[in-house]
């Protein structure tokens, strides 16, 4: 039996990328689109749709919060975006109506979660967490196979972390200042440094802040149960693998003796970078296509 043609779409605060695609090995069309205002940016994500022909799915991963309570008069929307202007955007119902097809909605972060499940580097365990270090910072759970979600979608970019000793610099979320986001995100980064995380030397002081609290970060994750693995992914972390090392050695300083007691030994195959890349999001959405056939 082959795999299902899906028609995935990743649409995240600066890029959109849709892909035609059934897996890794079989991408057929990739188109990107920048994320400008919404009716632009969806009327141009409805052109692909409707010049693509013969697949059987549409998966849809993205930027939120979102609303993904199925009887919800909102389901498929873009809720309380940061992003100006995307704010009570529908994005699931509006490209569903032009595909014709089934189609399954969700986070770009929950939607890279299920990607690097499938096909990337939690594909040997059915537990995980995915975080995502871009623009923003998200977190997709997956327990059994599944993403986790109640009440919304994990937020866990938004966390309090625990301060480096002495640093004092207030933040760059425009929720909560010095959470995890406005801390190591590519906007934190350059708010603080004024260069961009691609162009920051590597021996630059801000990057033992950044593994700090992404260590802080991991720490909270470990304690919650649920991941057998933690993924890193998105653009800070594409091209800084430097950070891995630094990481590993303070969550294992942070957790003390629980790194033994809960069996996270060896660390170097617990904290581990995406292994799809760029394409952990678009893949997502395919297996999001995926999941809504069933």
């Amino acid at each position: 039996m082959t795999d299902p043609l899906v028609a995935g779409v990743e649409l995240g605060g600066t890029k959109v990328i849709c892909v035609l695609a059934s897996g890794p090995d079989d991408v057929r069309d990739r188109v990107t689109i920048p994320t400008i205002a919404p009716d632009e940016t969806l009327g141009a994500v409805e052109q692909v749709l409707r010049r693509w022909s013969g697949y059987d799915a549409l998966g849809i991963a993205s930027f939120g919060p979102v609303s993904l309570d199925c009887s919800a008069p909102n389901y498929g929307f873009i809720t309380a975006a940061t992003k100006p202007g995307w704010s009570n955007t529908d994005v699931g119902m509006r490209l569903g109506r032009v595909a014709g097809v089934p189609f399954g909605f969700d986070s770009d972060v929950n939607g890279a979660a299920l990607g690097e499940g499938r096909w990337g580097a939690a594909r040997d365990v059915a537990d995980h967490a995915y975080v995502t270090v871009g623009t923003g910072v998200g977190v997709g759970l997956v327990l059994g196979g599944d993403p986790v979600a109640g009440l919304t979608h994990p937020e866990l970019g938004h966390i309090r972390p625990t301060r480096a000793p002495g640093d004092a610099w207030p933040g760059s979320c425009t929720f909560h200042g010095a959470c995890v986001e406005g801390l190591v995100s590519g906007t934190a980064i350059r708010a603080r440094t004024g260069v961009a995380a691609q162009d920051l030397p590597i021996d630059d002081p801000a990057w033992d802040g950044v593994a700090h609290t992404l260590a802080q970060l991991c720490h909270m994750l470990v304690l919650t149960g649920i991941p057998r693995r933690i993924v890193l992914g998105g653009g800070v972390m594409v091209g800084t693998q430097h950070l891995f090392p630094a990481i590993r050695a303070k969550l294992v300083d942070s957790l003390g003796g629980y790194v033994s007691a809960i069996g996270l030994l060896p660390i170097d195959d617990y904290v581990v970078p995406a292994a799809l890349g760029g394409m952990a999001g678009p893949l997502g959405a395919v297996e999001l296509g995926v999941r809504a056939l069933r």
